[in-house]
């Protein structure tokens, strides 16, 4: 089946041109000025964006955290993201303490292969290390794995600094690169500690943000870029939240280092006044929302191209899970959804009120990603020969968040009531017009991606 995309104008990281987009099946084919071809189907975008479709490089789906399993699944988180025009995602593979790393992926694919309504790649977030996942590490990256996690805290996930650095030097010899939630466990674990004794209880999750403090988050940042520094490799700061780390970030880049960064729209747009009130447990995530001068900064540094990508960290639970931190708010699972909201959130806040162009929201919300995570060019830009995942992009449509229409199994939207101008109106999954206006019409026809492998000697 060929389809001709005509008369919209094509969005890419470098520019943006008025040109016609032709595809057969599942793959774009040409990329013209004009183009004549009578025998597709002629889809008319006159006076609307086309971008490559979104990638959301940071995403839990169905993890098992806080004693509790995320509302979303591949199932219904996937349907969320690609309702809003997202049409990869790359999830965190999580190898728990004494799984091996086969066994997690395996564990991963079982969980999404079947289910998932946007394609989907994988990072492998570890937490045990030893001599066997060493060995393992190969074969990994091997199987179509770039990209790997690593936590600077939580009992269950934490690596120490030896770790990290075998991990980043194993990882610079077979062309991968980690990821680093970085905040410092000995100072959130002390500061939960204070709080119980000076109060008797933790309830009041107006105290949540002073437990994880942004000088927690600068310090495993400035440490984790030392570390990198040592074994002379890039590594990602992901869902970087405050001023404090990025000062660390430029710091480091002063010196000479690579460093990608990532951030995600609840910090640009939320800020630490959301844990006062009765609604205060759903906008518990971690890092914590900052301040308005933390929101100014991370503006800045995407405005001057300083920030790679936009990701959501999409980690949903309901209220009743939030509630499992009623009487103690370090119970309460951290995360909220956003795969839906993101594109749309980054198109009326950053491209409507000119903060950013629609080249850099193309590079932040698709195109970097697709670099950064061995997608590209598969994914992330329209070009022939790339998969024909594409969003008809609406500039002028105005319609409002509301938590009875979202995609997510998380009963309420962080971002409830906002009106939002501009919206992913069709949306082609690898060809195949998969959601129109935030409904999803073709659901479960995602594809597991591989990563890359060029630096092991094989095709890309």
């Amino acid at each position: 089946m060929r389809q001709l995309f005509q008369g919209g104008i094509v969005v890419s990281g470098d520019g943006q041109r008025k040109a016609d987009v032709l595809t057969e099946d599942e793959k774009i084919i040409g990329v013209e000025s004009r183009i004549e071809a009578v025998d597709a189907e002629i889809v008319d975008i006159t006076g609307k964006y086309l971008f490559p479709g979104f990638i959301d490089g940071h995403t839990h789906m169905d993890l098992e955290v806080s004693d509790t399993v995320t509302a979303d699944g591949f199932d219904t988180g996937t349907k969320a993201e690609i309702s809003g025009g997202t049409t990869c995602i790359v999830d965190f593979a999580t190898q728990n303490r004494g799984e091996s790393l086969a066994y997690a992926l395996a564990r991963w694919h079982k969980k999404a292969d079947g289910k998932a309504s946007c394609d989907y790649a994988f990072h492998l977030a570890l937490s045990d290390w030893n001599e066997s996942v060493k060995e393992e590490l190969w074969s990994a990256v091997k199987g179509g794995i770039r990209s790997f996690k690593l936590y600077t805290t939580y009992d269950g996930m934490v690596v120490d600094d030896q770790a990290i650095y075998e991990i980043l030097t194993c990882l610079k010899e077979l062309g991968g690169i980690a990821g680093v939630h970085c905040e410092n466990k000995g100072i959130i674990d002390a500061r939960l500690d204070a709080l119980l004794k000076k109060k008797g209880e933790r309830k009041d999750v107006a105290d949540y943000p002073g437990t994880r403090p942004a000088g927690a988050e600068a310090e495993a940042v400035s440490r984790i870029l030392k570390i990198a520094a040592c074994v002379d490799t890039p590594v990602i700061i992901v869902h970087l939240s405050s001023k404090e780390g990025y000062e660390e970030i430029c710091r480091a880049r002063e010196r000479g280092q690579t460093v990608y960064v990532e951030t995600c729209p609840q910090y640009l747009l939320l800020d630490e006044s959301r844990y006062k009130g009765a609604d205060a447990r759903k906008y518990m995530i971690a890092p914590p929302l900052r301040t308005k001068e933390d929101q100014a900064v991370l503006w800045k540094a995407l405005a001057e191209g300083e920030i790679q990508t936009v990701a959501t960290d999409h980690c949903s639970f309901t209220e009743a899970q939030k509630d499992m931190g009623a009487e103690d708010f370090a119970r309460t699972p951290c995360g909220m959804p956003g795969g839906e909201e993101r594109p749309a959130l980054m198109y009326h806040f950053g491209v409507g009120e000119g903060r950013i162009s629609p080249e850099q929201m193309c590079a932040y919300l698709s195109e970097n990603a697709a670099k950064l995570y061995h997608l590209y060019p598969k994914k992330g830009v329209i070009a022939p020969g790339s998969d024909a995942d594409l969003v008809v992009w609406n500039p002028d449509i105005t319609w409002t968040l509301l938590k009875e229409t979202q995609q997510s199994e998380a009963d309420y939207c962080p971002f409830e009531g906002t009106i939002l101008r501009g919206r992913a109106e069709a949306v082609y999954l690898r060809g195949k017009l998969t959601a129109k206006n935030g409904a999803v019409i073709n659901p479960c026809q995602g594809q597991y991606v591989k990563a890359g492998h060029e630096r092991l000697g094989d095709e890309a």
